[in-house]
């Protein structure tokens, strides 16, 4: 349970869970879940976000696929933005499946983690509190798409987060601190829900040895996901992400020093 809670609040806050997940069973003396067990409940952040923005993607779906057949359709706003979600979508795939094998085996150092963590969460708040707030991000053009997907792409390394990177980039822009996190949850949908179908294969490979607990932790992740987004949208109407910065260097700060004096092993 306590793993599902960790798993949906930092897929979606920009602390990085694939940081959190390797960083706190490591804290806490816990074996490592295992691939299948992460696959499976990255589904309940799959059904989180699909549950939060329900209306706003069946409405973007409709009108993308109406739009094949339709050439008026083309026009509509939804259309634009599906199209410009699924340009946005294939730096990551691509580099993604490019890189497999290094993300899930040099990226695991404890040491490089936490550096990421630190470093990307103050250029975080560095370009959000220089960056101005004037723009409302509709539908973005195909050069901005590639650069917020561009910028997704650094997410596969465990410490960036995904959220945070790409608000990071959407905020370097000009947009808005809720028009930015708004695009990023919506540019996370195809994202995630590969991410959770491709790490399937590991649970095919290994299986899964305890479904309960494993049950249990993909429902945690979906409630608290769905938490996380709603509060994090309401919190940067009027915050900046200072307290973002605050977490990612002061768990960094901790976990040096643990792993300095050799409290925790590295790798």
């Amino acid at each position: 349970m306590v793993l599902g809670i960790i798993q949906g609040l930092t897929e979606f806050l920009p602390i990085s869970s694939s940081a959190s997940l390797r960083i706190y069973p490591a804290l806490f003396g816990w074996q490592d879940p295992g691939a299948s067990f992460t696959a499976i409940t990255q589904l309940g952040t799959v059904a989180a976000v699909l549950a939060f923005f329900w209306r706003e993607i069946w409405s973007i779906t409709r009108a993308t696929l109406k739009s094949v057949f339709d050439r008026k359709a083309r026009r509509e706003a939804d259309t634009r933005l599906g199209w410009m979600i699924a340009l946005g979508t294939l730096p990551i795939i691509f580099i993604g499946l490019a890189f497999d094998d290094v993300i899930v085996s040099a990226f695991r150092n404890l040491w490089l983690i936490c550096t990421v963590l630190a470093v990307f969460g103050v250029l975080l708040y560095v370009v959000d509190v220089r960056a101005k707030q004037s723009r409302v991000l509709v539908v973005p053009t195909w050069r901005q798409t590639l650069y917020l997907g561009f910028a997704q792409t650094l997410a596969l390394i465990p410490g960036v987060s995904r959220s945070g990177i790409t608000i990071t980039a959407a905020r370097s822009l000009g947009f808005s601190r809720e028009s930015a996190a708004r695009f990023s949850f919506l540019l996370s949908v195809p994202a995630v829900v590969l991410s959770g179908v491709y790490g399937f294969r590991d649970v095919s490979a290994t299986g899964v040895t305890s479904w309960g607990p494993t049950l249990v932790a993909t429902a945690a992740a979906f409630v608290s996901g769905y938490l996380a987004i709603g509060w994090l949208l309401k919190y940067l109407m009027t915050h900046d992400t200072k307290i973002f910065l605050i977490y990612r260097v002061g768990l960094a700060a901790i976990m040096f020093v643990l792993l300095g004096a050799g409290v925790i092993p590295a790798t």
